[in-house]
Order: structure tokens, then C-alpha cells, then sequence
């Protein structure tokens, strides 16, 4: 059995006292495991990273219900500073490089906060460029003058240099061209596979996310709606139909369709 190294219990999200965004979301993610936050455009993915990684404050939000626990700590009312310093490191969505800064100046401010030395940052920078080899070429290009696939490597890269036991990864794929999704997804993999990073990552797009994820949660209108081991979920017949546009079995007709979208369970 996988150790939890991170535990959100029924947490409600309210942003400006008023708005509330997330309605008693509960989830788990296991230590070197890699899990996915899937749902649509305001599902409140990003919401329930910003709740983890304690950056709600800057958009005048807060967490007023449940509790959020790393490695059994709870963790609601520490600052930012105090989560990269527990390893917990978000890459935000839209890569948000410094674009005037060079890809290599990009990825030192990532080791800024490290208390390890020179000789450690310098060979965690080496490990970055073994796995995003791209970076290494463009290294001294401004970050600005790179693609976008380039800027959500270096976005990651940057994380690393942290030396994250944690990454929380917002829409990686966003605006990317399908071949460099898979190239980023990949990269994802091997991290957790080689370094035992963990990652909780957002994303929109349901199939690739499902691929390369172990377990899979599904959010709508700020609820948990279903949850499941990655493989059981895209074998799931909801889910193909409503997220991954599959199937539908023998259901032809727009009228049958709409009578399914009623029946759907978790809208009852």
C-alpha cells in the first residue's frame, strides 16, 4: 500500500466571500505517484492546485471548509515559501517564464531557494538538461524568443531545480501541438519513474492525461464526480462518451444522446 503524501479532505474554496468555487472536494495523491485532475474549462481544477500549493490568497480566495494535509500536516495556513520549502512546487498554467531572461537564467531562479550548494544546483541543472535536451540548444536563446512547447519544458524544468518531492502541474498540454503533449507527458513519466517526483496535474485534455496517469479524478462545477484507477476510467462508458468523445454505444440519434445526458448519474 502507497504512503499518502497528500490528503485533501472535503475542502470548500470561496473566492471574494462570495463566489464559491469548490463544493467538498476530497482526493488523495500517493507518495511517487501521479495523478490527474481532469474536467472541463471552469470545473475548478486550478482552483483545488492553488488550495494545495497556498496561492489562493493572491486571488483573493480561501479555503473556509475541510482540511488539506501533507504527509499528515496540515498545511492550510502555511505560506508559499513554506510549501517549496516542504517540496511542493506548482508550474503554473501558461508557462510564465521571465521572457527577457535566457532559458539557463530561467531555470537557476528555480534553485534560488536551495540550501545545498553550488555543486548540487550545477548538477541538478545537468539532470534537466538530460531530460529536456531541447533546453540545453536553446539554453542561452531568450525565453521569450522560444516556442511553446520549449516554454512549458523550461516552466518545468524551472520546478525541478527546486528539487520538488511534489509537482502540481497546471494544463500542461495547453496550446501545444499534439506530438509535443506527448513529448512533455513523457517526460512526466519517466521524472516519476526515475526521481519518484509525484505529480497532481490539471488538465483538460482527458486522454492523454489518462494515459500516462495511475488514478484519475473528475471534476464538474467544483465537485469530485467520479474517481478511478486511470485504466478503469477510460474503459469507463461515461467517460468515453463525455470526455474522451467515444463511444455512445448504439445511441444515434440527438434526442437519444440528450435523454443519455439526463440519465448521466452524477447530475441527478
Amino acid at each position: 500500500m502507497s504512503t499518502v503524501l497528500l490528503n485533501v479532505n472535503g475542502i470548500e474554496v470561496i473566492y471574494n466571500h462570495v463566489i464559491l468555487v469548490l463544493k467538498g472536494v476530497s482526493l488523495q495523491v500517493p507518495e511517487r505517484g501521479i495523478v490527474a485532475l481532469l474536467g472541463g474549462n471552469g470545473a475548478g481544477k486550478t482552483t483545488t492546485l492553488r488550495a494545495v500549493s497556498n496561492l489562493l490568497a493572491g486571488e483573493r480566495g480561501e479555503v473556509t471548509k475541510g482540511s488539506i494535509e501533507l504527509r499528515g500536516e496540515r498545511i492550510e495556513k502555511l505560506s508559499t515559501a513554506q510549501m517549496v520549502d516542504r517540496g511542493v512546487i506548482q508550474v503554473m498554467e501558461g508557462r510564465h517564464c521571465f521572457a527577457h531572461l535566457t532559458i539557463e537564467e530561467n531555470l537557476m531562479t528555480g534553485g534560488y531557494t536551495r540550501k545545498d550548494g553550488k555543486a548540487a544546483v550545477a548538477e541538478t541543472l545537468d539532470k534537466v538538461y538530460a531530460y529536456f535536451p531541447r533546453l540545453k540548444t536553446r539554453r542561452a536563446s531568450q525565453a521569450a524568443y522560444t516556442s511553446g512547447g520549449e516554454q512549458q519544458m523550461c516552466a518545468i524544468g524551472r520546478a525541478l531545480m527546486a528539487n520538488p518531492k511534489m509537482v502540481l502541474l497546471d494544463e500542461p498540454s495547453m496550446g501545444l501541438a499534439p506530438q509535443i503533449v506527448e513529448e512533455v507527458f513523457e517526460i512526466v513519466k519517466d521524472l516519476n519513474a526515475k526521481e519518484g517526483t509525484t505529480f497532481l496535474l490539471a488538465e483538460q485534455n482527458t486522454n492523454m492525461a489518462l494515459r500516462y496517469a495511475d488514478y484519475g479524478y473528475i471534476l464538474e462545477n467544483g465537485r469530485i464526480v467520479m474517481d478511478g484507477q486511470a485504466k478503469a476510467l477510460r474503459e469507463n462508458e461515461d467517460v468515453k462518451e463525455f470526455y474522451l468523445g467515444m463511444g455512445g454505444g448504439d445511441r444515434k440519434s440527438f434526442r437519444d444522446v440528450k435523454s443519455y445526458k439526463r440519465r448521466k448519474r452524477w447530475l441527478a
